[in-house]
């Protein structure tokens, strides 16, 4: 009697997904246009902060946002009034985007001419982590009233990101958030990841953030 067969599922699915990404990345390069993925929890402040980067750099570059979530419009209807494209994505209760959604999603949209192109993805600090999504750079955004202990309770979050924005600075008095731990902690997770503390909101850090998605996207063009 033949012995049953052990499939790695997820393993085959990543390893998929990976070369998926990579043949995107390839694409997206040869038209000279820069993916970053932005994640972050529910509530962190993703569409806020995009709204003011689109304010700060719709006049150096062409912007196009996709804007992903399992249902509803919401988002996708803020970004249009800050002038920049926009396309919803609906994932159909999935909690998170891969490299073949986002192709979909990129090839529906039409990127011809545009310089920065941003995937907001679903709200969660777990699932979006795992999936390359073929962006160029990983950012997520942790806001103060979350804590500072998140990089050691979602690891891998933290791992896979370029920059992290810790956003919501304005109301560091009122809650109990070390940022010197934070930098600690996402620093154990990602030595090379990138820490700017903003608020969106008022504005505060935000220069430190264009100038660094600036330089990512020039050095992508060249």
């Amino acid at each position: 009697m033949e012995k049953y067969r052990i499939i790695e599922i997820k393993q085959s699915i990543f390893a998929d997904n990976d070369r998926q990404a990579d043949l995107l990345r390839e694409k997206l390069k040869e038209k000279g246009v820069f993916l970053l993925n932005l994640m972050s929890s529910p509530g962190a402040g993703k569409t806020t902060t995009l709204s003011r980067t689109i304010e700060m750099l719709k006049s150096e570059m062409q912007i196009g946002v996709m804007e992903a979530d399992i249902d509803s419009d919401v988002d996708a209807a803020t970004i249009e009034n800050y002038g920049a494209r926009v396309i919803q994505l609906h994932t159909g209760g999935m909690c998170h985007l891969d490299a073949g959604m986002t192709g979909q999603g990129i090839e529906e949209f039409g990127v011809d001419g545009l310089d920065l192109l941003v995937l907001e993805n679903v709200g969660n600090l777990v699932c979006p982590a795992e999936f390359d999504t073929g962006a160029v750079k990983n950012a997520m955004i942790l806001s103060v009233p979350e804590g500072h202990d998140k990089p050691l309770k979602y690891p891998l979050m933290f791992q896979v990101c370029d920059v992290v924005l810790v956003n919501k600075i304005d109301v560091l008095p009122y809650f109990d958030f070390d940022m010197e731990k934070c930098v600690e902690y996402v620093h154990m997770r990602n030595p090379e990841a990138k820490v700017i503390p903003i608020c969106a909101k008022t504005g505060e850090g935000m220069d430190a953030w264009a100038d660094w998605l600036r330089g990512q996207v020039e050095e992508w063009k060249k």
